[in-house]
């Protein structure tokens, strides 16, 4: 999905900017970049993060960087930050989201006006630079801000640095978030809000859908008012977020423990042990524990020196590895033991399969699923928090197939939890994947979990409504 930090100081901004930045590696997947403003123009770094962490890349460019004015992003694909000269003024540029009308866009440019974009390796167009352009066409950057996400399929969220400061500005409808945080002497923009405890940031704005604010070191303004229609990501709080950040006022892991709490409300599994899937099901199964009286372990531990998070590698032969290798079973909080897992969710469920495997390999009498969030059925059309090229990966909708054959039509049915249809879904996953039994949670649990009314909230991938 990717993340993004930008700094305004009275001092020296690039400390704030770097780990500010770093903050956000958990949510990326391929680049990492920083730029600078200072009086002598703009200083970039950009570095491939697919095989190293996000600090030990910069950690001697910093040593080159200066200036009261910065921007950092974690990037799911293109390169970031994009420096650019228009008739604006010079400005460096981050995005996070998915633009789905990207070639529909880059081709009324190319007509148009006669733009041109530096192709990327796989063909397409560097989003940022699709962002950057539609936005230098406009005769101030709050109308190109406006006008660039009127016309953005998608989301788009972004950090726009300049001479004398940054804008930030939250996707029209506000799919990802963006807070400020404010201390002596400087203001800071970040997707999570974890970034700003240890730098000392206390949190001062959380951003409307669409809102845009312009910011320096002495405070902020608002340049464009929030819409009132917004659709944040559910599934921030399930899996994605980091568990000290928060949305909307509403803490990541406090969320995970209540959705674990009412997924113990509603099961009558008999265990001998609650566990989670390390990292973002402990909070889950955390939370199922204390409801149901069942002792938490760990029958799986996760070694965290030098394994990242296994969605992030492009390469699905290296994402099962890496999935396999970061797990270490404890075979004896597993053998001859009846297990419940919470997870956070069933994506494509090839990794989750695996994990099964080596629990009934290691003793297991029973393997128990309880995932946090209901089943996939739709692929995501407005975020990148996935890797499937197709909806039709998906663990949910390779159930559907075996039910159905390849042309099952209307498939809602399947995302209703009380028809017989999702039953046989369910049954069907649970049977691939060789669980004991398999439950998931009801999105009007999940819903109630996060405490935001469902129109607040996109559920797309769970029950196809826009």
């Amino acid at each position: 999905m990717g993340g993004l930090f930008g700094v305004a100081s009275k001092a020296d901004c690039v400390s704030d900017l770097f780990y500010g930045t770093d903050y956000h590696s958990h949510l990326g997947t391929r680049r990492g970049g920083l730029a600078v403003k200072n009086s002598d123009g703009y200083v970039r770094f950009i570095h491939n993060i697919e095989n190293a962490q996000f600090r030990s890349k910069f950690e001697t460019d910093i040593q080159r960087m200066s200036g009261p004015l910065g921007i950092g992003v974690i990037s799911d694909y293109e390169d970031q930050p994009l420096l650019i000269r228009s008739k604006l003024g010079d400005f460096a540029i981050v995005t996070v989201g998915v633009i789905k009308n990207a070639v529909e866009l880059a081709n009324q440019l190319f007509l148009q006006e006669s733009f041109h974009f530096a192709e990327m390796s796989d063909g397409e167009v560097n989003a940022t630079e699709l962002v950057a352009a539609l936005i230098s066409r406009q005769p101030t950057f709050e109308d190109g801000i406006r006008s660039a996400q009127e016309a953005i399929q998608g989301s788009c969220t972004m950090l726009l640095l300049t001479q004398r400061g940054i804008y930030a500005a939250r996707d029209r409808l506000g799919r990802t978030p963006v807070i400020l945080g404010k201390k002596d002497g400087a203001m800071a923009a970040t997707l999570e809000t974890c970034a700003f405890p240890n730098l000392e940031y206390s949190i001062e704005h959380h951003l409307g859908p669409g809102e845009v604010v312009f910011f320096d070191a002495d405070g902020y303004e608002q340049r464009t008012p929030p819409g009132d229609r917004m659709q944040i990501c559910g599934f921030l709080w399930v899996y994605y977020g980091y568990p000290a950040s928060s949305y909307e006022g509403i803490n990541v892991e406090a969320v995970r423990y209540r959705c674990g709490a009412i997924l113990a409300r509603r099961d009558d599994a008999n265990v001998d042990l609650v566990a989670g899937i390390p990292d973002s099901g402990t909070g889950h199964g955390l939370g199922y524990a204390a409801e149901s009286g069942i002792a938490f372990q760990r029958p799986f531990v996760k070694y965290t020196p030098t394994w990242p998070r296994s969605f992030m590698p492009q390469d699905q032969r290296i994402r099962d590895m890496v999935a396999k290798m970061k797990l270490i079973p404890v075979r004896e909080l597993i053998e001859g033991k009846r297990l419940l897992f919470c997870e956070d969710s069933i994506v494509r469920g090839t990794q989750l399969q695996d994990t099964i495997q080596r629990l009934f390999e290691a003793g297991a009498r029973e393997v128990h699923m309880r995932p946090a969030c209901p089943p996939l059925v739709y692929g995501c059309k407005f975020l990148n928090f996935s890797r499937s090229k197709s909806e039709l990966d998906l663990a949910s909708r390779k159930g559907i197939r075996e039910l159905e054959g390849d042309d099952p039509g209307d498939v809602s049915r399947f995302a209703d939890p009380d028809s017989s249809a999702y039953r046989d879904m369910v049954q069907a996953i649970a049977t691939r994947l060789k669980l004991t039994s398999l439950k998931f949670q009801r999105l009007d649990d999940l819903v109630e979990a996060i405490g935001l009314p469902k129109e607040r909230l996109c559920t797309y991938c769970w029950d196809g409504v826009e």
